[in-house]
């Protein structure tokens, strides 16, 4: 599952992927927040179709048009159990505990996260 384990120069590119369900390289270019040069977008399209396999591509044209083969959903969760395993040896609790800030999280947050505890319980 390392191959989910993206840059953040990846994951810039991968945001304009999943929010425009398909693109080209000037499209990724055209919608990236900071800017990068067309080249290095290509090459960044590339490696992620080639190598990490987490898009697909398909000749239009004269131009490839990128799309997403797994979701971003798929790619948090592995990310974020690399984190896990990297920093709190695999503990769960631990990471969620250095997210929650008591100075800076809301009433609201702390409900939401009852809530969503709730969920996980139901679903076991």
């Amino acid at each position: 599952m390392s191959q989910l384990q993206l840059t953040k120069c990846e994951l810039e590119v991968m945001d304009v992927v999943w929010t425009l369900g398909k693109a080209t390289v000037q499209n990724v270019v055209d919608n990236l927040e900071r800017p990068l040069a067309y080249t290095t977008v290509m090459t960044t399209l590339k490696i992620l179709n080639e190598t990490r396999g987490v898009l697909r591509k398909e000749l239009r044209g004269r131009a490839y048009v990128y799309e997403a083969a797994v979701s971003r959903e798929e790619v948090s969760r592995s990310m974020a159990g690399e984190l896990t395993n990297r920093l709190f040896g695999g503990s769960v609790k631990s990471l969620v505990m250095s997210l929650m800030d008591p100075d800076t999280i809301t009433t609201e947050e702390i409900n939401e996260l009852k809530e969503a505890i709730s969920q996980l319980e139901g679903h076991r």
